[in-house]
């Protein structure tokens, strides 16, 4: 498979879970880590080849990997990154058939990954470790922070490595709208007196934005916490249908057509055809702005109801082939040097999952004099407005219901 799609297959999704939940006691056992030292998994890594699995669809992000990761990984242990470009149900469905084909090594050795992919591979057991107690750099990440800590109400388990820590945030253009809806209610006075002006994409970030809906329909946030509740996603998902059924013709194209990703969500604003657009890294506003692609009056916030924030994580694949070099990569990934550059509003902007108590002095000097964003509130501030991802099956019931109620 030379191109996996970005957006997630519902029906796909699906049939997947229902095999996963009916054979997941008969699949086989979870790989355990072979005890090395980290010298040892250094010169086992060199001269290998890493075939990394990620999401293609931002040009900084890219940049950023073949410009800064790879050379360095080559200069430093002689591995050669090669990217291609997928990620979710069909990265699933890819390594499901590779493990139950008996396929070994696999195509991949690093994936990105969080969330309900990270559950759905759990679920098949087609991850290799527990491996993050054997990176040197894991000592700076914060796993005790529950936004990095815990995925999607889910515990790491040492299965997955925390890589970056976003926030969901909308994106404006102060040239057209002086003062922007700042709760659901407020959101949906404003499409209905200026319609055509809003949609949402059907893919990771517009079902992100539901799941900030279902928090603020909700009687209490932490009902949305802890393990799937199918009476709470019934009675918050119906005030969730009933407030976008209202507001469907009024929306993009009278809520026909839907963007499939953030890329068309990001296109039609920079077009003038839509007022808002929206993200799930909270310095891609100004990012874009740097890059000449959004107006420089454009500028980012959260809903006063919050919105959710989360980390995306690396996982090794059961059967890859360079599971060493796969760690080497990550262990790279998550030190100061690379977690600093990605931090830049100029290069990716992506926050950092480290804890700066922890890191050394030159290296936290470091970070507290990097470049803050401009057109964006600061992280800190985001934070008091932070909402917890709920679980998986959240994200996988919205997906399907989101086709049956506002598609078909």
């Amino acid at each position: 498979m030379n191109r996996l799609t970005r957006h997630y297959h519902n029906t796909v999704v699906f049939s997947l879970l229902a095999v996963l939940l009916a054979g997941c006691d008969s699949a086989p056992p979870e790989s355990t880590e072979q005890v090395l030292s980290w010298p040892q998994i250094e010169q086992r890594a060199h001269g290998q080849t890493v075939h990394m699995v990620m999401w293609r669809g931002n040009a900084a992000i890219n940049r950023y990997m073949e410009n800064f990761v790879a050379p360095d990984l080559k200069q430093r242990h002689d591995i050669d990154l090669k990217i291609a470009g997928g990620q979710g149900s069909d990265l699933v469905a890819l390594l499901m058939a590779e493990l139950e084909t008996g396929v070994s090594p696999g195509q991949f050795d690093l994936v990105w990954i969080n969330g309900e992919t990270f559950y759905q591979l759990r679920k098949i057991k087609a991850l290799y470790g527990p491996f993050t107690d054997s990176l040197p750099n894991a000592a700076y990440v914060d796993f005790a922070n529950p936004f990095i800590g815990i995925d999607f109400q889910q515990t790491l388990d040492g299965y997955e490595m925390p890589w970056g820590s976003v926030q969901m945030i909308l994106i404006y253009d102060t040239a057209r709208i002086a003062q922007p809806p700042r709760t659901p209610a407020q959101l949906a006075d404003w499409i209905k007196n200026h319609p055509g002006r809003f949609t949402l994409d059907t893919g990771f970030t517009g079902m992100t934005m539901l799941k900030n809906l279902l928090y603020a329909f909700s009687d209490n946030p932490d009902e949305l916490h802890g393990a799937f509740d199918e009476n709470v996603y019934q009675r918050l998902s119906g005030r969730l249908w009933q407030y976008l059924h209202e507001l469907k013709p009024y929306l993009w194209r009278q809520g026909q057509n839907f963007p499939v990703g953030t890329a068309e969500l990001h296109q039609l604003f920079i077009n003038g055809e839509i007022d808002f657009t929206l993200s799930m890294n909270d310095s891609e506003v100004d990012n874009k702005i740097l890059q000449g692609v959004f107006p420089k009056t454009a500028r980012a916030y959260a809903l006063d109801t919050g919105t959710i924030r989360n980390s995306h994580y690396l996982g090794i694949p059961r059967n890859s082939a360079h599971p060493e070099a796969a760690k080497v990569v990550i262990d790279f990934l998550v030190s100061p040097a690379a977690q600093l550059e990605k931090m830049q509003p100029a290069v990716w902007g992506d926050g950092t999952v480290l804890a700066s108590e922890r890191l050394p002095p030159p290296w936290l000097n470091r970070f507290l004099a990097s470049s803050e964003r401009l057109h964006a509130p600061s992280r800190q501030a985001l934070e008091k407005m932070a909402l917890m991802e709920p679980a998986p099956d959240y994200m996988l019931r919205l997906f399907e219901d989101f086709r049956r109620e506002m598609l078909d």
